[in-house]
């Protein structure tokens, strides 16, 4: 049995793969801040689920994530899905507070590669790091999200050329219909979005295939699952 680490997965994208690798038979850990919320889709998903709540930038937390995948026997693939936005409304950088520009670095960049470090994997093992356009595109009101996405992205790049027995994907999704992206644009109707499940065959296929490491943006990948 194929075995997963999936942060940030109690709602959204997580979730969604998270139920997507449960129907291809994956035992998976899976994280969250919100305790209630992540308990629920362990119900939801059962047994070959094990919940640990908790805050990616907490040292002991990463430990225990580290711990129970020991005990699982190690991990085919890691999913540093985890993320933050920092504030909403997005502020300007000139009125961007240390407190937000430091948190999101840490969660977004820092913690992903600090939990890396900690995690046992089997051979051949997947990493799979999810980021923005946002880190490649310099939005006003993005700062410090898209700089934390772009950290992310150069990080897991030279993971790539340091791990060559890791492969290592980074993966933009696109605008998802999201509680992250409903922050992003306070009011707004963004009922537009697409739906996160709807990005999961593309997920599946990149995580199941022999693509390199590399970027890759999940509206390509739909166009190859399509054809």
């Amino acid at each position: 049995m194929p075995t997963a680490l999936i942060t940030g997965a109690s709602r959204g994208l997580g979730r969604a793969l998270a139920t997507g690798l449960a129907s291809r038979g994956w035992r998976m850990v899976l994280d969250a801040r919100g305790a209630d919320d992540l308990l629920a889709v362990a119900d939801e998903l059962g047994d070959a689920v094990i919940p640990v709540p908790g805050d990616v930038t907490d040292a002991a937390h990463r430990r225990a994530l580290a711990d129970t995948t020991a005990a699982a026997g190690g991990l085919d693939l890691l999913v540093h899905n985890a993320s933050t936005l920092g504030a909403s409304p997005r502020p300007r950088l000139d009125d961007t507070s240390d407190e937000v520009l430091r948190n999101t670095f840490d969660v977004n960049a820092v913690a992903p590669v600090l939990l890396t470090q900690l995690v046992p994997f089997r051979r051949d093992a997947t990493i799979l790091a999810v980021t923005s356009d946002a880190a490649v595109e310099p939005y006003a009101g993005w700062g410090p999200y898209g700089a934390s996405k772009a950290a992310l992205e150069h990080l897991f790049a030279i993971y790539a050329a340091e791990r060559p027995d890791l492969r290592v994907l980074v993966v933009d999704p696109g605008d998802l219909r999201t509680q992250m992206q409903q922050d992003a644009f306070p009011g707004e109707d963004i009922s537009d979005r697409t739906a996160p499940e709807d990005v999961v065959p593309a997920l599946l296929w990149l995580i199941e295939g022999e693509q390199t490491s590399g970027r890759y943006r999940a509206s390509d990948v739909t166009v190859e699952v399509a054809g």
